[in-house]
């Protein structure tokens, strides 16, 4: 009996397997390029939980299609080192290599600690300077193993935030150390890999504050604690949330200007490198007190492009916030989106595609 139990089981298992569909083989297609009347134009994709390769593809298929010409895309440390010393680069290499072949260039952000490098039950963000060293072995580790095909990474996102530092206090002195080892691995690895730094978040923030620090002041304490050899380009977030473009730069007000003041101060301290926006744009959510119309994000978008173009030259890229997400997150972050789930454009979408190839669109229509 169950020897007969044995093999019906066993019967059953390989009629399973016989009628399991193939697994979708994804090529990598002929080498591409982008076309574009606008060489900063860029989004930041999130294909970091993207599991299907089709879908990666197709995302940055329409990347390219669009007009953009870079991505931010995420490479969480936690994902790729889940044991210290064992890395596994698959689902990392898929996403570079369709990138290049779509001919976009990649900036990797890097971050998001395993539970081996932090304490038990803290969070993602969490990492103590007795891991330091820990982390610079990834980032050495990520940059020699796709030398030649990422050409830039950002250390860390958002250091000035608590929420970004593990709940911890906010302290530029860590951060800067962080850097500078991140920094001599980086180019131990690859001298010819572009480190950025900050991807600062936009803050008014008080002395004192529990949450974060003032952007401005961040930076200006990271030139004081001898950052400015340590890093070859600024990453910055600029959200415009409900005032458009050309809105003044301000210390008292977030805005996509801002950047200008972040500028300012780099200037002030001796130093000429050129920032890359790494986040930013506009939310078209339809209640929420920071948002603005579908037609405004779309304008402003355009706008934004526009002014980093012929306003910046200390501007490498503008690389706005978010292209699509894998799944509706069912928050206000769905509205930050150019491209629904099911790959359906928004009208920001159109927008940008028909201003990068020198064409206008109608956007209370969303016909050319």
């Amino acid at each position: 009996m169950k020897r007969l139990l044995s093999r019906l089981i066993l019967a059953a298992m390989l009629l399973y397997l016989i009628r399991m569909p193939s697994p979708i083989v994804v090529g990598l297609g002929p080498q591409q390029h982008v076309e574009t009347i606008n060489p900063k134009i860029g989004v930041h994709t999130r294909l970091t939980d993207e599991v299907e390769e089709w879908k990666i593809k197709r995302t940055l298929v329409m990347v390219r299609e669009m007009g953009a010409s870079w991505i931010v895309e995420y490479f969480p440390w936690a994902y790729y080192e889940p044991h210290k010393g064992f890395f596994s680069w698959r689902h990392a290499d898929i996403v570079v290599d369709h990138a290049n072949r779509q001919g976009l260039k990649v900036i990797a952000r890097l971050g998001y600690v395993p539970q081996w490098a932090r304490p038990k039950n803290s969070s993602p963000t969490y990492l103590d300077p007795s891991h330091f060293d820990d982390f610079a072995d990834y980032v050495g580790a990520f940059v020699r193993h796709f030398k030649g095909r990422v050409h830039y990474i950002i250390i860390w996102n958002e250091p000035n935030l608590s929420l970004e530092w593990g709940y911890q206090p906010v302290d530029p002195e860590r951060y800067v150390e962080l850097l500078k080892k991140s920094y001599v691995a980086a180019k131990a690895a690859d001298p010819n890999v572009k480190v950025l730094a900050g991807a600062l978040a936009p803050t008014l923030a008080k002395p004192g504050s529990g949450w974060g620090w003032n952007d401005l002041d961040f930076l200006q304490k990271m030139y004081d604690l001898g950052a400015a050899p340590y890093f070859d380009i600024l990453a910055a977030h600029a959200y415009g949330w409900h005032f458009p473009p050309d809105a003044p730069a301000s210390p008292n007000a977030i805005n996509f200007s801002r950047v200008e003041l972040l500028h300012k101060v780099m200037v002030e301290n001796g130093d000429h490198k050129p920032i890359i926006i790494t986040e930013g744009g506009w939310n078209d959510h339809p209640r929420w007190s920071k948002a603005v119309r579908p037609v405004q994000k779309a304008t402003y978008t355009v706008r934004a492009y526009q002014k980093a173009l012929r306003e910046w030259p200390w501007c490498k890229a503008v690389v706005f916030w978010a292209f699509r997400f894998p799944r509706p997150t069912h928050t206000y972050q769905d509205y930050f989106t150019w491209v629904n789930v099911d790959f359906t454009p928004k009208l920001t979408y159109l927008a940008v595609q028909a201003y990068a190839h020198g064409e206008t669109l109608d956007l209370l229509s969303g016909v050319k």
